[in-house]
């Protein structure tokens, strides 16, 4: 594969956004399907999938992941990539006596019951807020292996997500060293989360750099930023040899005060990522830097 190759992942919804932040948010499976579809003729080649219940509150619900899926495959051939993370209201929280509330991490498990090729594995606890509200997003060591395996068991390629150094050097790279995935690695570097999560890192050319040089052996990395940051780092992330996420479950905006699409976003990458040198993957070329082929 010719290494100006650059995968360009599109994350239409995410598990925390609303349509009263910005009316162009997908959320049911329809609409998101058509802003995949449209995203992937303008040269994204993942679709990084949330889904939402009619309500549009999360949730990791495997029917709806199906029926999404079965949409975008008839609409083109772009790599799947299901979360199971969620989101932040909905079907994910489990109120505790404290006041605060747990993402249920069996609800996220159903993330990889929707027929996807990759699915998002977040091997580590953080604290999170949302609003006034606040969260344990629980991934425990044992969690971990939990979710090893139910990846081995459907064949699913993890996409490795990690928002701070000891995200990749803990059981990240104890998971990668007992086989639990095959190379490449793929690992997803979610900066400028900072605000709502504690533990996660702020983007800084420093900060991405360090993250890559930890990168285990046989690694490939893609830059995801929140909000402002997307542009920054994505840029940045090219020119490192990475790849991108890019879509409204980062950033609502495409400038100051101007709401964003997912194809905007898209559309915005590739052109930069030409005038770098370097060309968007296609689907196929992307399951093969992957490992999907």
């Amino acid at each position: 594969m010719a290494s100006n190759k650059v995968i360009v992942t599109i994350a239409p919804t995410g598990g925390m956004a609303k349509k009263s932040q910005n009316p162009n948010l997908p959320t049911q499976p329809e609409e998101i399907a058509e802003s995949v579809r449209r995203c992937h003729d303008a040269g994204a080649s993942v679709a990084a999938l949330h889904v939402r219940r009619p309500d549009d509150e999360a949730t990791c619900n495997a029917d709806i992941y199906r029926r999404l899926n079965d949409l975008v495959r008839e609409r083109c051939d772009i790599v799947i990539n299901n979360s199971t993370g969620g989101g932040v209201d909905g079907d994910m929280l489990i109120e505790r006596p404290d006041g605060l509330f747990d993402v249920n991490f069996d609800e996220r498990m159903k993330g990889l019951d929707g027929g996807a090729e990759m699915a998002t594995f977040d091997c580590f606890t953080v604290a999170a807020m949302h609003g006034k509200r606040e969260m344990l997003v629980s991934t425990t060591p044992s969690q971990c292996d939990r979710l090893a395996a139910r990846f081995r068991e459907k064949g699913i390629k993890p996409e490795w997500e990690v928002f701070s150094p000891a995200h990749i050097l803990q059981d990240v790279t104890r998971l990668i060293a007992a086989g639990c995935d095959k190379p490449p690695y793929y690992i997803n570097m979610v900066l400028n989360a900072d605000r709502g999560f504690q533990g996660a890192m702020p983007y800084t050319p420093d900060i991405l750099q360090s993250m890559v040089r930890l990168l285990p052996k046989d690694s490939i990395f893609c830059v995801s930023a929140i909000g402002t940051a997307q542009l920054p780092a994505t840029t940045h992330a090219i020119l490192l040899g990475g790849h991108v996420r890019v879509g409204l479950e980062d950033n609502l905006y495409y400038s100051k005060g101007v709401m964003a699409t997912n194809e905007m976003l898209v559309e915005r990458q590739v052109r930069i990522i030409r005038e770098l040198g370097f060309e968007p993957a296609t689907a196929a070329e992307a399951r093969d830097m992957l490992g999907l082929a």
